[in-house]
C-alpha cells in the first residue's frame, strides 16, 4: 500500500505537491475549474498541518517559444489568489528567484511554480524525465506528494523524477481515484458502458474488462464495427476495418455479456437526420447516436446493476441532435442506486455540462491514466511512490 499525505509530519516542511492544473483557458479565464477544485482537499490538508506548500503543474504542451507565451500558469494563479492569501507565483521553473522565494517561505505559505513543461523547450527535459531536472526540483522540498492522477501514466521529471529523490506519498485525489477505479471487491452485477469512436483505442480496455464485467454495453462509433462483424449493414458509419476479426471473436466468446445497439440516429449525405432500427441503416447514412429503443434496452441492464462504469459517450453529443442518447443515459443513471463511476475526459465533460455531475459516485480526473488503470496497467507516477 502506498504512503499517503497522512503518513508524514508536515509541520514546517517544504511539501512539493504535484497537482493537475491542466485546465481549459480562454482569453485568460479558466472555463472549467474541476481539476483545480479536486486538488483542494490535499492542498488544504497540507496548509492545516503547517506545511510550506510548493505547487507544481503542467499546462498544455510546450514545443515552441510561442507555446510558452500561451501556456503560462498565470491564469491559474489569478484564480487561486482569490482562495489563498499567502500565495506567490514564480514565473520560472528554476533559478535564484525561485530558490530564494522557497527558502524564505513560512508555514502555510504557498508557492506556485510556472508550467513544468516550460522545461520541454528547447529540450524535452520534463517529459523525458531528465534525471538532473528531477534532482533539482526535489532539492527545493522535503517531501513530495503526487496528487496529479491525470499525469500518473507518464514518467516525467515532475512526478517520477522528484519521487526518486524525496520521501513520497499520494494525495487525497489519487487515493480516491485508486479506490474508485479498483475492480476488486465490488458489488455485482457490474455493468460497463463503453463508447467512443474507434475499437483500436479500446482493445486493451475491452480485453481487461470483458472478463470482469457481468454486462458490457457497447455504443458510440465503435459499436458499428461490432455491428458490421454481426453482418449488419452500417452504411457510412465508422468502421475499424483492422479489428473486425477481433470484434467477431469477442462476440462469439462473450455473446451472453455483450449488448449492442438495436436502433440508431443517423445523418445522410444531405444532412437529413432520422432514427431507424439497426438493420435499416441506408447506404448513405452514418450512425451518430443510439436511439430510444437502445436506451430502453440498456436501462434493463443498468437497473439491475450494483456497480456501473461508463467510459466513452454513446453518441456525438457535441451536436445537439446527436446528444439525446448520452443525456437519456444520464437521466436513467441519476435515479439508480448503485456505485457509478465515470472514466474518460469526453464522458466526464458531457455529464458535467449536462448537469448530472452530482448524481455520480466518482468522475475520474484522468484520461489516459484512467484508461491504463482500467486496462490493468501499472502507472509510473504511482508505482514510484514509497510503500507504507
Amino acid at each position: 500500500m502506498k504512503k499517503t499525505i497522512r503518513d508524514f509530519n508536515l509541520k514546517n516542511k517544504k511539501v512539493i505537491i504535484r497537482v493537475d492544473f491542466n485546465v481549459p483557458i480562454k482569453d485568460g479565464i479558466i472555463t472549467d475549474d474541476n481539476r483545480i477544485r479536486q486538488s483542494m482537499e490535499t492542498i488544504n490538508y497540507a496548509l492545516d498541518n503547517g506545511a510550506k506548500v510548493i505547487l507544481m503543474s503542467h499546462l498544455g504542451r510546450v514545443k515552441t517559444a510561442e507555446d510558452k507565451m500561451k501556456n503560462s500558469l498565470k491564469p491559474v494563479y489569478n484564480y487561486l489568489k482569490n482562495i489563498f492569501n499567502n500565495l506567490i507565483f514564480i514565473d520560472t521553473t528554476r533559478g535564484k528567484k525561485l530558490e530564494d522565494t522557497i527558502n524564505n517561505m513560512k508555514a502555510r505559505d504557498i508557492v506556485l511554480i510556472e508550467n513544468t513543461r516550460f522545461e520541454d523547450f528547447p529540450e524535452k527535459l520534463e517529459s523525458s524525465n531528465d534525471k538532473n531536472l528531477g534532482k533539482y526540483w526535489a532539492s527545493l522540498g522535503d517531501i513530495f506528494i503526487n496528487d496529479a492522477f491525470g499525469t500518473s501514466h507518464r514518467s516525467h521529471a515532475s512526478n517520477v523524477g522528484i519521487a526518486d529523490n524525496l520521501p513520497s506519498g499520494i494525495g487525497f485525489l489519487i487515493e480516491k481515484e485508486l479506490n474508485s477505479l479498483s475492480l476488486e471487491n465490488i458489488d455485482r452485477p457490474l455493468t460497463i458502458i463503453l463508447g467512443g469512436s474507434k475499437v483500436s483505442d479500446k482493445i486493451e480496455l475491452i480485453n481487461n474488462l470483458v472478463e470482469k464485467a457481468d454486462n458490457l454495453l457497447i455504443a458510440g462509433g465503435m459499436a458499428y464495427t461490432f455491428l458490421n462483424a454481426s453482418n449488419i449493414n452500417i452504411g457510412k458509419s465508422l468502421l475499424d476495418n483492422e479489428h473486425i476479426d477481433f470484434a467477431k471473436d469477442l462476440l462469439n466468446k462473450y455473446k451472453d455479456k455483450i449488448v449492442l445497439p438495436i436502433d440508431s440516429v443517423n445523418r445522410d449525405s444531405s444532412d437529413n437526420v432520422r432514427t431507424c432500427f439497426i438493420n435499416e441503416i441506408r447506404k448513405d447514412e452514418m450512425g451518430l447516436d443510439i436511439g430510444i429503443q437502445t436506451v430502453k434496452l440498456f436501462k434493463n441492464y443498468l437497473n439491475d446493476s450494483k456497480t456501473i462504469i461508463w467510459n466513452g459517450p454513446v453518441g456525438m453529443f457535441e451536436e445537439e441532435v446527436f446528444s439525446s442518447g448520452t443525456k437519456q443515459l444520464c437521466e436513467i443513471l441519476k435515479d439508480i442506486n448503485a456505485k457509478k463511476i465515470v472514466g474518460g475526459g469526453d464522458t466526464a465533460s458531457a455529464i458535467i455540462n449536462f448537469g448530472y455531475k452530482d448524481f455520480f459516485t466518482h468522475i475520474s480526473t484522468g484520461g489516459g491514466a484512467t484508461l491504463e488503470l482500467l486496462e490493468g496497467k501499472k502507472l509510473p507516477g504511482i508505482e514510484v511512490i514509497d510503500e507504507k
